[in-house]
């Protein structure tokens, strides 16, 4: 039987199971009693079930779901000309969907006839959806270009650096993650794993187009069995799992392209660099090595210049250098590392000191782009070419990095640099946000308030009562994905799943792709034509229209098939296998083949260590080969005699960013109703606070409460504090304090650089205290006071 043989007969077996709902943080099969969800358990193949995923069935109800439509108090009495400064303390007043839907288009047009398309901001962040059709981002897109289009982000908050300074280096960063090489290509080389920002477990419990089976440990444990070896490069040991018995560099935070650069320096020193392959494979090496031996500027970074910014010992570099040189040698650098400043050398630097070693191309060696970021980066996957909903061109033409929201609300019209270009912040005068938590993920909350009150209006659909949702003007209550239905899969995740509806949507909530339709109905399209905006947004189909349509393009697009079942099929099924590829996954492996056959798409066709192209960006003083330069905040600057820890904000455990902050997962790691940090025995004995204490983490930002855990797997000098915690300012005391624990009123809205102008909350220091008084309450599990409407006058 061939491969596509046993694809087609995994679906042939007609057993019958509980439905599945599949989401980012996997696929669960569904309990239910008496037509009520009560469950989710985790898939019968399933290694390892997140149960951040189980706590959905708990969260379908509750004070914190959002019933029905919201207006806030203040704008349903006074509209855009309201006090914006009362989002987030303000009353909200519940009313029916008609009279929502009426105000939220009202609004979309006047915004549009007086100010233009660009003066509506589409935002949608945060992983809304797994889904191919429920995905909270496409839906928005999709109407807000047929309604002539809106100012949108571009880039991530997870990895921007990287995706705006990779182009110009080797390549894009989706490309190359879709032929990333395999924990599997690992295992088979025997390879030294050397992971700067570490290999976190707890990140591999979720993937942006949903996880089959939870594959990233597993796979890791087998390299470890045949005779891979790791390194960790991380200020906290725990970022990689100890049955991966890695050695451990507690490196400084901030300082590792320092680090990068002690190490390429040693293997010059040494003769260990790979000449023949920098020759032929690369462009620019004779323009970076006068920088490196110090030729240019005097300071050759060696590793005795790298242990002194690192906090290394000289030993510890030399003997990694020597290690990485000796055998086999996977660079792997993590996400989290390019959020901070100047974090476009990170991964560029990673490549460079790769491309030294000589391995790129070969299985199991060269450079990694986020192992362990998510489940799906180090899978072996097949060439799976998913539909998703079709959005249309965006005619209004206007974007601005994704972490640059304040910048534009607070400095409408400022010109800034972005990828060698020089932009202008729009003027917003409309907020439109489906998908994601702003009050999350944005870096300096105090400040984001602020800028927040700058938009007239702000619209959101939310399903609970979240940071968001408070700080909106308009909330349209959305759905959960118990609550519809869907298609979930993704380009590196080899299982494609039907997510089915297993519960009724709570309330009146609706799911987006129906808001959306509401709200064309009432609107004429951004072309002028003043009937059928709706007709043209739903496409003539309703959601099991939409997903068979979704899925017969998927099987048109997809190698081999042809030998799917048909829609109805898997359905009732609820997902299908495809088989891995022949052999283990090697990213470039035909670059490295041939690099005139197959050329990289950068200008030299080559590894671009030295770039003509970011040389021109006039980026400061970052010229056109990756660098070291201090950031702003770090261990080694004048800052850290009055802030002397380095806090690192890292993905949470018990959830994803902030969803289901209030689920049973996150609850779970709280500790005093609030999110605990980490920090070293040393500093907290010298500021007399013992395990468990309360304690006030502060900078000159802002500060917030959290629960001390004291914990020698930390290097001295640094404080670790998940994100996520639903952000809660003590607004009947100090607003710039978070009650719950929440880092991001500390981070610095400060932008990697002019190359990405990415987030850099990794550049953040801080200092802790015992708090002292009267602890307040945590609110931020309680819906705001909801009024009933008034009735009109003469009732």
């Amino acid at each position: 039987m061939g491969r596509l043989g046993q694809a087609r007969a995994g679906m042939a077996d007609g057993h019958r199971q509980e439905p599945i709902v599949a989401m980012h943080w996997g696929a669960y099969r569904a309990e239910r009693e008496g037509g009520r969800l009560v469950a989710l358990r985790g898939m019968e193949d399933d290694p390892e079930p997140s149960p951040i995923g189980q706590s959905i069935a708990g969260t379908l109800s509750g004070p914190c779901r959002i019933r029905g439509p919201m207006i806030r108090k203040g704008f349903l009495e006074q509209g855009h000309r309201s006090d914006t400064a009362r989002r987030g303390s303000d009353s909200f007043v519940e009313t029916g969907w008609d009279q929502a839907l009426d105000l939220a288009a009202a609004e979309l047009e006047r915004v549009r006839s007086d100010h233009g398309n660009e003066a509506i901001y589409s935002g949608s962040y945060g992983w809304a959806s797994a889904g191919r059709f429920h995905h909270a981002k496409s839906q928005l897109r999709r109407f807000m270009n047929m309604f002539g289009g809106s100012t949108v982000s571009v880039n991530t908050y997870s990895c921007s650096s990287a995706e705006v300074i990779l182009p110009h280096v080797v390549g894009p960063f989706m490309p190359l993650l879709a032929e990333h090489t395999s924990w599997e290509a690992v295992a088979g080389a025997g390879s030294l794993v050397v992971a700067f920002g570490g290999l976190a477990r707890r990140n591999g419990q979720v993937n942006a187009g949903g996880v089959g089976r939870h594959a990233q440990h597993p796979a890791m444990m087998r390299a470890r069995s045949a005779g891979a070896r790791f390194v960790n490069v991380s200020p906290i040991r725990s970022d990689i799992d100890p049955e991966l018995e890695a050695a451990w560099l507690p490196v400084r935070p901030g300082t590792d392209v320092a680090l990068m650069l002690g190490l390429a320096h040693e293997l010059v020193r040494l003769g260990r660099h790979d000449r023949a392959f920098l020759d032929s494979h690369c462009t620019g090496f004779g323009a970076f090595l006068p920088y490196l031996t110090g030729e240019a500027d005097g300071q050759p970074k060696d590793a005795a210049w790298a242990a002194e910014i690192t906090g290394l010992p000289v030993s510890a570099i030399e003997g990694l250098a020597m290690r990485m040189a000796s055998g086999p040698a996977i660079l792997n650098a993590s996400w989290s590392l390019t959020r901070q400043q100047n974090g476009e050398q990170i991964y560029w630097m990673l490549v460079v000191l790769a491309a030294m070693l000589g391995g790129v191309g070969r299985p199991g060696e060269g450079f990694a782009l986020g192992l362990g970021a998510v489940n799906g980066v180090g899978n072996d996957f097949p060439r799976l070419s998913l539909a998703a909903l079709p959005m249309g061109e965006d005619p209004a033409g206007s974007f601005i990095p994704v972490a640059r929201i304040s910048d534009m609300l607070l400095s409408p019209g400022a010109a800034y640099r972005y990828d060698g270009q020089t932009r202008h912040y729009p003027e917003i005068h409309l907020v439109y946000w489906a998908g994601g938590n702003v009050f999350h993920h944005h870096q300096d909350l105090n400040r984001l308030r602020r800028a927040w009150q700058r938009a007239g209006t702000v619209i959101v659909h939310e399903p609970f009562w979240t940071p968001m949702a408070r700080h909106a003007d308009i909330v349209l209550p959305s759905t959960l994905p118990a609550e519809r239905s869907d298609i979930v899969g993704t380009f590196n995740e080899s299982r494609v799943m039907f997510s089915s509806q297993v519960s009724e949507p709570y309330g009146a909530t609706r799911n987006d792709h129906d808001i959306f339709a509401g709200l064309a109905a009432r609107l004429r399209a951004g072309d002028g034509n003043g009937t059928g905006f709706a007709e043209r947004f739903t496409g003539g189909l309703d959601e099991t229209g939409w997903l068979q349509r979704l899925y017969e393009e998927s099987r048109a697009a997809t190698p081999g098939g042809g030998d799917w079942p048909d829609f109805g099929r898997f359905r009732a099924r609820g997902y299908l296998d495809l088989p891995p590829p022949d052999r283990p996954q090697t990213m470039l492996e035909a670059f490295r083949a041939d690099p005139s056959a197959a050329p990289l798409p950068t200008p030299s066709g080559k590894i671009e260590i030295f770039s003509a192209t970011v040389a021109g960006f006039g980026a400061g003083d970052l010229p056109g080969h990756p660098v070291w330069r201090a950031p702003r905040e770090w261990l080694g600057s004048a800052l850290s005699a009055a802030l002397p820890l380095h806090l690192i904000s890292h993905q949470p455990e018990g959830r994803l960013h902030s969803q289901l902050d209030h689920g049973a997962a996150s609850q779970a790691g709280k500790r005093r109703g609030r999110e605990p940090c980490r920090l070293n025995p040393e500093d907290a004995a010298a500021r007399g606070i013992c395990e468990g204490d309360m304690v006030r983490v502060f900078n000159h930002r802002g500060a917030c409460l959290s629960v001390a855990r004291l914990c020698r797997d930390i290097r001295p000098g640094v404080i670790s504090l998940p994100t996520g915690a639903w952000h809660d300012p003590d607004l009947g005391g100090d607003p710039t304090l978070c009650r719950h624990g929440n880092p991001n009123v500390l981070t610095s809205d400060l932008p990697t650089s002019k190359i990405a102008q990415g987030p850099a909350a990794m550049t953040c220091l801080v200092d802790v205290e015992l708090f002292k008084g009267p602890v307040p309450d945590v609110r931020a599990h309680r819906p705001p006071e909801i009024e009933p409407q008034s009735p009109p006058p003469g009732d």
